[in-house]
């Protein structure tokens, strides 16, 4: 399955685990893996050997990668938690729709 419901950019809500509820943007898709990584969410504690002379090392937060099932798109117009829904067009390219309003995302 390398299809994911997300693009980089989009505002997203977290569904579950320690920052359910919060909404953040979407930085990074990865389709291979099925996950994505939220701006300021699932921070996780690296630690960060020195690699060149004078540079620094130590404990350094960054966002950790998550599944991309755990976060629902939020829509721009009515502002609700929402899937996806692909709409055809005439000209026979796709757009996405809000499933909650109907405008596209």
């Amino acid at each position: 399955m390398n299809h994911v419901h997300v693009k980089t950019g989009d505002t997203v809500k977290i569904l579950s685990g320690n920052d359910k509820g919060k909404q953040g943007k979407v930085m990074a898709v990865s389709p291979k893996e099925g996950k994505v990584i939220v701006e300021k969410l699932n921070m996780v504690t690296k630690h960060v050997k020195p690699r060149r002379m004078g540079e620094t090392g130590g404990i350094v937060k960054a966002e950790g990668a998550m599944y991309a099932c755990k976060v629902q798109i939020v829509c721009p117009h009515c502002g609700k938690a929402t899937r996806v829904a692909h709409k055809i067009l005439e000209d026979g390219s796709k757009e996405r729709i809000c499933k909650k309003c109907g405008e596209s995302l």
